[in-house]
Order: C-alpha cells, then structure tokens, then sequence
C-alpha cells in the first residue's frame, strides 16, 4: 500500500526508550523513527508523527493519543500499548482491550490502515515470566481485533532473537538501540517496505559466573527495579512531564523528523 502518512502510538516501546539520541526530542530515536525514515526516502511528500509517551498505560495511550490521531487523518497507524498494565500487581486482561478494540475499530472505519503488536514471550525473563500467561491472553485478543479490521501484525511474541539480553538495554525492560533497529526490519517486512536497513553487529557477550551474575542482578535491583517500585507505589510516571515527540505530521529527513519549535 502507499503509505503517505504514519502516525504511531503507544508508550515507551514506540518512542524509542532505549535507543537514545541526545539530538532528538525527549532523547531518544527509536524503531518507529527508523521506520519513517526509511518510507520518507521512497515516498516524496510523506509525513510522521509520533504521539508516544513512557509509563503510559492503555487507557491514558487511548484517552491522550487516538482523538488527536483521527484529526490527522493518516494512511497508517501503529499502537502498541497495555505493555505498563500487565507489570500491574493486578489486571484484568479483557477489561483493558475491549476499550482498546473500540478504538481500533474506530481507527480503520475512518480509513486508516491499522499496524498492531503482540506482546513479547516473558517466559525466559527470571523476573518477569510469571507474567507470561497475562501476556499469552492479551496475544490472542489483539490478534482477533488484527483479524476483524484487517490489521498488520508484527508478532513479538514469536521473535525469538530476543531473547539475547543484547537486545535489551540496561533496565531490561526496554530494547537496546540494536533491538530497535531489529524491531525497525520486522515492521518495513510486515508492511512490504522494501529497505536496505544495516543492523548494528551484536557485541561480544562474556559469560559471567555465578557470582558476577548475582551482582549484575543486584546492581540491575538497586538502579532500575527499585526505582520502578517506587514509583508505583507513589502513583508517579517516568513520562510524568513529558509530551508527545512528534506531536503533528511533519516531514523526515535523513536524520529524523523535522519537527518544529521545541518539545
């Protein structure tokens, strides 16, 4: 399809956490960007926009984000979303994407070409892989409101190459920079887009002792963990102040979106 405008959506996954780049907005680059740049080589005239904000939850990324999309009026979206509401202590699958599917349906009835995402396999993560039958549940509902309006899905859930700590940055919560340009090539070969993209070579990885992976362990607790307890528990969001990236459909250039003014 020809895709004139993109439009995507969603939390620190699509803004590009993990994959900093000091010259851009809130810091970071990020595989959507990627995308954009590689469709704005090929299609003259074809403008971005990236409405995405870390820490937000599915119905902040449905409240904040989808109104101001179906004023752009784009060729496509993506969203990817309900990532924060699974880490929650509690929740209630269905009840977070049948709100989802509402906006989807209203998405594609105005003419827009839907991109969607499954969640990733955390049954390798030691932290995290009792989650993974919340995500399994949320991977068959997207992917029946993927089938119902026509939707592109990139399948997360079956990428195994990521589950490569080098994917992933220090937090382990968020792709590395190398993790978004391979997120960047999945999407370009859902949607058909021919590219040339060059994956960054994976470093080295040394095999840690026992010992050295504890303190890893330890250290990842002290920086990142603890910090995200707190800042549930205190009801605060590490995109508290932040807005949108690429809040309006703007041109791309080899270097990113040129967005103007300052965000």
């Amino acid at each position: 399809m020809q895709i004139r405008s993109y439009v995507a959506l969603g939390d620190s996954f699509t803004e590009g956490v993990g994959d900093p780049d000091p010259n851009r907005p809130n810091g970071v680059r990020g595989w959507a960007d990627r995308v954009a740049e590689v469709i704005a080589a090929q299609e003259p005239g074809f403008r971005y926009a990236n409405l995405a904000i870390r820490g937000r939850k599915m119905h902040q990324v449905l409240e904040e984000q989808v109104e101001p999309t179906l004023g752009l009026g784009p060729d496509l979206v993506s969203i990817y979303a309900g990532g924060n509401d699974i880490l929650r202590p509690k929740v209630d699958v269905d009840a977070i994407v049948a709100p989802y599917a509402d906006a989807m349906h209203r998405l594609q009835r105005a003419g827009t070409h839907l991109l969607l995402f499954t969640g990733f396999d955390l049954g390798w993560a030691p932290m995290f892989g009792r989650l993974r039958g919340r995500v399994a549940v949320y991977n068959e509902l997207v992917r029946e409101i993927a089938d119902d309006t026509g939707a592109t899905l990139v399948d997360f859930w079956r990428m195994r190459e990521y589950r490569d700590p080098r994917m992933w940055d220090i937090d382990r919560i968020h792709m590395s920079s190398i993790g978004h340009q391979h997120m960047a090539v999945a999407v370009l070969d859902a949607l058909g887009v021919e590219h040339a993209v060059n994956l960054d070579p994976l470093p080295r990885l040394r095999e840690l002792s026992r010992k050295e992976r504890r303190e890893a362990d330890l250290a990842w607790a002290r920086s990142h963990a603890a910090p995200w307890v707190q800042r549930r528990l205190t009801g605060r969001s590490s995109g508290d102040g932040l807005r949108p990236r690429v809040p309006e459909l703007c041109a791309v250039g080899q270097d990113g979106p040129k967005v103007s003014g300052t965000i």
